[in-house]
């Protein structure tokens, strides 16, 4: 009766070992995913700066063509 017990037991730990190795082998897949998945966050927000940076810059030469036009305007006399 005691080696019954004994087998039975084992069969149990051996379940549990073989899902918990599952459970492991599941949370380093997801571990890898989270982080190729902030690794692309990070890309897409210097990305984001990036193109934000462009903005800025495109803004400032705009602003100086229509300062160029103003002055312009004023020595050929055509503001009113």
């Amino acid at each position: 009766m005691a080696d019954n017990v004994e087998n039975l037991m084992l069969e149990h730990l051996k379940r549990f070992q073989a899902t918990l190795e599952r459970i492991e082998t599941k949370l380093d897949d997801l571990t890898s995913r989270v982080s190729n998945l902030e690794s692309s966050v990070a890309s897409i927000m210097q990305h984001l700066a990036n193109l934000s940076a462009a903005g800025a810059a495109q803004q400032l030469s705009i602003d100086n063509i229509n300062r160029r036009i103003d002055r312009i305007e004023r020595r050929l006399e055509l503001a009113n």
